[in-house]
């Protein structure tokens, strides 16, 4: 890459002024600026007018930094000697020029106020702040990169619109009136908000049931990746509300009615009673969506430090109105909400995608615009795979954590855990693993390490249990 030109446009104020502008230049070249000034390129003979003009207008000076003091806001309003010169120059080109993207000011001084000296053509415009000596640093960094083109923060690539916007998607739960009762009162602390999210919970558990995959067109597969897209702003919805009662009550109400609620998921996971022929891929759209509600709602407990909810959820256990394998109706944990989807499997083969986890990459893939970060949902299906291995070594109740697959290459702690290094907030976490002690987790841990007990894996990727635990350091220091 070439060394950018930049000519650095400034007031003779005083010999202190001049220096500060010449070790600003210095700093520029050593830091690969190719900078143009007035003290080292304006010789003996040289027309100063035409000089001036060449350096603004050349098309190859890519870049002009105007070095803004009392002085040369004064003089560039009252259009006085060089710099008002110069500015006629430069306003002229600032305001014809529709990209704006050659010319900053770097403000070098600023009024009692705190006002940064600016001539009044540049007043609305964003500029370069070296005044500060604390902030020096940062924003010589800033300076860097409008000059090399290189912004801190890029615009990401534009996506793909999201299928639920599409004008074929007919799916509606009619909670949109409710939820917004219930969030008013919520945040408002009404007497009747957890009536009203409890209301909000059975519209949108009964009315699942419109979503229901019935003899689509084309591939079944297809139908569940469109139904669970078509799905999202009702995910959203009910995650705000999730985020929403995290933040404002810490009622165990509140908590007792998303058990309530999660039970009532259970019977969309499998076949209705009244249904006689059936295909296990029948209910993937169901399996995914309440698996990915589970995870959203133990993350956002867990990340607004209510440890004893998120508890209560793995903890509790659930009725399910009629185990299919033996007909008996029982109550079972919360490992029912991760259920198999072998219709993705077979997405997966058909179209000879080679993926590892087609689930692990939608959650992934919709982990977005929601306030929740991918990591705090690696962090939470975690919880829920240790807690699942702490309290059953039936194979049958083992939570599969599936975004782990894309936990990074180290595995270092999840924040919980690295916090956890204090004592006082270890015995805040270790309700989410149901122990009272970090010693309770080392036959398991040991379990792992020799074989006995087998990890889930992904051809070569793998988790270490101990690293994301952050074990050797659990509840060392005070």
């Amino acid at each position: 890459m070439e060394n950018p030109k930049l000519f650095i446009s400034y007031s003779w104020s005083d010999v202190e002024h001049e220096q500060w502008v010449i070790d600003l230049a210095t700093e520029l070249r050593e830091s690969g600026v190719d900078v143009i000034l007035d003290k080292w390129d304006l010789k003996e003979g040289h027309d100063s007018v035409v000089f001036m003009e060449k350096m603004v207008t050349d098309p190859e000076i890519k870049k002009v930094a105007i070095i803004c003091d009392e002085t040369y806001a004064a003089k560039a309003d009252g259009r006085f000697g060089g710099v008002g010169t110069e500015t006629q120059i430069i306003s002229k080109e600032v305001y014809e020029n529709q990209s704006q993207e050659k010319f900053v000011a770097i403000v070098c001084g600023k009024d009692e106020n705190g006002k940064a000296y600016l001539p009044t053509y540049y007043k609305s415009r964003i500029y370069i702040d070296l005044s500060e000596a604390d902030r020096y640093a940062d924003n010589f960094e800033r300076l860097l990169r409008w000059i090399f083109d290189k912004p801190l923060y890029e615009k990401p690539k534009i996506g793909k619109r999201p299928h639920f916007l599409s004008e074929d998607n007919q799916i509606t739960l009619g909670t949109t009136a409710t939820f917004k009762r219930c969030v008013d009162a919520i945040k408002n602390h009404k007497s009747h908000a957890a009536g009203a999210f409890d209301e909000y919970c059975t519209i949108f558990a009964d009315n699942l049931e419109r979503i229901r995959i019935s003899n689509p067109s084309g591939e079944f597969d297809d139908a569940v990746v469109k139904n669970i897209e078509d799905f999202l702003p009702y995910r959203n919805e009910i995650i705000q509300i999730f985020v929403i009662i995290a933040q404002y009550n810490d009622s165990d109400e509140y908590i007792q009615i998303i058990h309530r609620f999660f039970e009532k998921l259970i019977p969309y996971m499998s076949r209705p009673q009244n249904v006689t022929r059936w295909s296990e891929w029948d209910f993937d759209n169901y399996r995914f969506i309440i698996h990915e509600l589970f995870l959203y709602v133990l993350s956002i407990m867990i990340k607004y430090n209510r440890f004893e909810n998120a508890n209560f959820l793995l903890q509790q256990q659930y009725y399910a109105a009629m185990d299919i394998e033996s007909g008996l109706n029982k109550m079972v944990n919360f490992t029912v909400f991760r259920g198999n989807l072998s219709s993705l499997t077979h997405r997966n083969k058909r179209l000879n995608l080679g993926r590892l986890s087609l689930r692990a990459d939608l959650l992934k893939e919709r982990c977005v615009g929601i306030g929740i970060d991918f990591r705090q949902l690696l962090q939470a299906d975690f919880v829920a795979f240790m807690r699942a291995e702490i309290e059953s070594q039936d194979s049958y109740r083992r939570w599969w954590p599936e975004t782990l697959l894309y936990v990074d290459y180290h595995n270092s702690s999840f924040e919980i855990f690295a916090r956890a290094i204090s004592k006082s907030y270890f015995e805040k976490v270790k309700v989410l693993l149901g122990i009272d002690s970090k010693e309770e987790l080392a036959p398991l841990l040991a379990s792992y390490q020799r074989g006995a007990r087998q990890l889930p894996r992904w051809d070569f990727t793998e988790f270490n249990p101990a690293s994301l635990l952050g074990y050797d350091n659990l509840a060392t220091r005070l």
